[in-house]
């Protein structure tokens, strides 16, 4: 008898508790934009929540342009862009404050079936993107590089197709190299392009890329490397061919003139930047968030991840091929996020 309560009262407890009210006590963070630091981002997110699991960091890789777009509107709690905001973004997003997360590099892709080990120079580059060097054995590619059989193929350019940092990296780098790319196409997140086709995000060149012959496109390193894609050495500005790696982008950022104040960054680039091991297409990437929060329990769980970002989750990006923040940065950034207001 004793058996048969002791078995009642358990089917009634077991039952009630599917009637027990959820307990639900996460907190999301939401953040869009670019592409580029995805990979990074992701590891972040995966990392702190494994920390706190009580909160979730949720990434939507949409591009710099819509990164910038949501941010403004507030529909995240933080954006991502490789591009510092332009003047007339900056009026539409008062209060709006740049974190530089990390630094990378952009790598020209390529797919010609047979070839390996190609070489190019800012200018060949430009003149691909403008439509002016139409076949992989056109003699200014051969002239650099001359032990390599180059089919006599037309090149398929790929460029974004969305609103990218990448792209303003891309473009301020050729802007910076070709004066005919300067003044016929310009730098931008979003351009007017003269040749090739569109791809959404660094997923969607590399993505097509690696599936088109002959095609060369332009995507964020670790894109290309966890792709399995050849991507070329490219001639740097004082005239080396140099492999793009986190000791060659480190080089690039290494003579930097960093801002006094968060207003400056639009000032900031690292693209042709000098030194005999400086990659050329080298990058900051930043997060963009308010001064001025508006909920403050959410504004200071996101403190904490942005506080954690710059510190213990710089030891994530060589892994994936960034290159953590130099200490001069961290310290802008401390700044930074210590005039975040809750």
């Amino acid at each position: 008898m004793k058996r048969g309560i002791k078995k009642e009262a358990a089917i009634v407890f077991v039952a009630a508790l599917f009637f027990l009210p959820a307990v639900d006590s996460a907190v999301t963070i939401l953040g869009a934009g670019a592409s580029f630091p995805y990979p990074l981002i992701a590891k972040w997110s995966y990392e702190y929540n494994r920390l706190r699991p009580d909160v979730q960091i949720s990434y939507q890789s949409i591009g710099s342009g819509g990164g910038i777009n949501q941010i403004t509107k507030q529909t995240v709690d933080f954006g991502a862009s490789d591009a510092p905001l332009t003047p007339e973004e900056r009026e539409a997003a008062p209060g709006l404050l740049h974190i530089p997360e990390t630094l990378g590099g952009v790598v020209l892709a390529y797919n010609v079936p047979g070839i390996s080990g190609l070489k190019l120079s800012g200018d060949v580059i430009a003149k691909i993107f403008l439509g002016q060097i139409k076949y992989w054995n056109d003699p200014e590619i051969k002239t650099l590089n001359p032990t390599l059989n180059l089919p006599s193929k037309g090149i398929i350019v790929v460029h974004r197709s969305d609103g990218s940092g990448t792209t303003f990296v891309f473009s301020d780098y050729l802007s910076s190299v070709s004066k005919d790319w300067a003044s016929q196409v310009g730098k931008g997140k979003a351009l007017s392009w003269p040749a090739g086709m569109g791809a959404k995000g660094n997923e969607g060149v590399s993505g097509m890329v690696s599936q088109l012959p002959y095609s060369i496109g332009y995507v964020e390193l670790t894109y290309a490397l966890q792709n399995e894609m050849k991507y070329a050495t490219i001639k740097n500005r004082d005239g080396y061919f140099v492999n793009a790696n986190t000791t060659t982008i480190k080089s690039a950022a290494s003579a930097v003139k960093l801002p006094e104040g968060d207003e400056d960054w639009s000032n900031v680039s690292i693209v042709n930047a000098p030194g005999k091991d400086s990659y050329p297409i080298s990058t900051f990437s930043y997060l963009l968030v308010y001064e001025k929060q508006s909920d403050p329990a959410k504004g200071k769980i996101l403190v904490d991840f942005l506080t954690w970002v710059i510190h213990d989750g710089q030891k994530y990006a060589d892994a994936l091929h960034y290159v953590p923040l130099p200490p001069e940065v961290v310290k802008l950034n401390e700044e930074t996020i210590g005039m975040i207001e809750l």
